[in-house]
Formats: C-alpha cells, structure tokens, sequence
C-alpha cells in the first residue's frame, strides 16, 4: 500500500490527525468534511495515496463508490454531488484521490457549479470521438 507521510489525507488514515470517520473498509476510508458547502458533507479517500484518479489501482477506485452511495443515503438527501478533481486548474486542493459527497438542499448551499456549455460543429465532434477511440486503454 502506497502512502506518503507529508500527506494530510495519509496521515487521517494512520490515525495522526483526528478525523470523524463515517465508515472503513480495508481499501478505503470516509470522514465528515471539517470545511462543509452543506451540511453532511463527506469524503471517501483510498487507503492507496494517489494524486490524481487515473493513478489508483483499479480495486481501490472499485471501492469507493458504494461507500459514496451510503453516504449519500446517510444524509437523507433528496439531491446531491459527487466530485472528484484532478489537478490544481480543476480545482484540487489536497493531493490525494478524494471523492466527495456533497448533499444540496438548496440552490444556495452545496455545491454550486458553472457549466460552460459549447456546441461543436459535428466534424469536430467526429475527429474527438476518434481520437478519444484511440487513446483508450485496452
């Protein structure tokens, strides 16, 4: 298991930093969020440090999710997000994978995003499709 001791998330996991933990597999582990957008806001970390999501190993990424989905059951919330950012530009802080769920009760509290929406022509679209086709992992 990979682990970094500069890490402020690594250090959660070993217990050196106090957390409020909601819930603990052996690959992952979910705590109360100490800077909320709304009330109930968690995050579900690997036990793997990893900066960014492409660099975890599959059976940790496998994981998180349905602890993410109880989670988000917990907090009764009719609606809500779940984030993960990769890289200072999309808006990580913290440089270790981290998925957050994020209840939104209202249009004011939670999460509050911009989507700025473009409309490609179709032969741009067609040339992306086939590059992404290209790239894909097999």
């Amino acid at each position: 298991m990979s682990h970094d001791a500069n890490c402020i998330f690594c250090k959660i996991i070993d217990g050196k930093i106090p957390s409020m933990k909601l819930f603990e597999t052996d690959k992952s582990y979910a705590f109360l969020d100490i800077g909320p957008c709304s009330q109930g806001h968690s995050l579900v970390i690997p036990k793997y440090h990893a900066a960014k999501m492409h660099e975890l190993p599959d059976d940790y990424l496998q994981d998180i999710l349905p602890i993410a989905k109880k989670l988000a059951i917990a907090t009764g919330a009719a609606e809500y997000n779940i984030l993960q950012n990769n890289g200072r530009m999309a808006h990580q802080v913290v440089d270790h994978v981290h998925f957050h769920v994020i209840p939104k009760p209202s249009t004011e509290k939670g999460l509050v995003v911009g989507w700025p929406s473009t409309q490609p022509p179709k032969e741009e679209l067609q040339a992306i499709y086939e590059k992404l086709q290209q790239n894909m992992p097999k």
